[in-house]
């Protein structure tokens, strides 16, 4: 999952960036309101943490930008401003959801889970696919019940496929996915990842469509 965080507090922002790439999602993160409408203008984001007291722009003014621009990306709202007036305002602009700071990590890390199975049309955080199961909460891999070790990179490129079964994902696409702006990215890293991860599997499991990108066959 691909997540933008804008938020100005550089001690918050690093923390935040630290605990999401952890857990394997690829992190982008702004300071100012205005950077991240032009962020969301020409990027594809699964979800963002939005700040609302952001410089040049606020939250709010993000909120309003976005939605009129029709971009309908989940949004989960951080803030120090706890009044009811404050958090019905947000959501009425377009937020999914409201989290005051302080806040508790597992919290926060349990509402980017449901935002996100809510968008992608999940019941469980559990994703299926065929035999093979992925559980991103606790970071787990199963095929045909046995447990496969897949590295956070591997893991991240498998649930992108699998999330999008049936669809063509250019190689800019999954790399978006994956990685963030920050990180370096060998030119074969990529192919290499996907290579590992049909040893693992099954040879059959990704296939490659030369010159575009890759898919996993819509979900059996």
């Amino acid at each position: 999952m691909r997540i933008l965080v804008v938020e100005d507090d550089v001690l918050l922002g690093e923390g935040l960036v630290t605990a999401l790439k952890r857990q394997g999602d690829a992190v982008d993160w702004l300071q100012d309101g205005v950077s991240a409408i032009a962020a969301l203008r020409s990027e594809e984001f699964d979800l963002v943490l939005l700040d609302l007291g952001l410089p040049r722009l606020d939250g709010y003014g993000v909120m309003t930008a976005l939605r009129a621009s029709g971009n309908r990306v989940p949004v989960l709202v951080l803030t120090a401003r706890d009044q009811v007036g404050d958090r019905v305002r947000g959501l009425d602009l377009g937020a999914d959801d409201y989290l005051v700071k302080p806040f508790d990590l597992n919290e926060l890390l349990a509402r980017i889970r449901a935002l996100h199975r809510r968008a992608q049309g999940q019941t469980s955080n559990v994703i299926a696919y065929g035999e093979l199961r992925l559980d991103p909460a606790a970071h787990l891999c199963t095929y045909k019940g046995r447990m496969i070790d897949l590295p956070r990179r591997e893991f991240a490129l498998l649930r992108c496929l699998v999330e999008n079964a049936g669809r063509v994902l250019t190689r800019d696409a999954v790399v978006q996915k994956v990685y963030g702006w920050d990180e370096t990215l060998e030119s074969n890293a990529l192919e290499v990842h996907v290579h590992h991860l049909r040893k693992k599997l099954y040879p059959e499991l990704i296939r490659t469509i030369r010159g575009v990108g890759y898919m996993v066959e819509a979900a059996p």
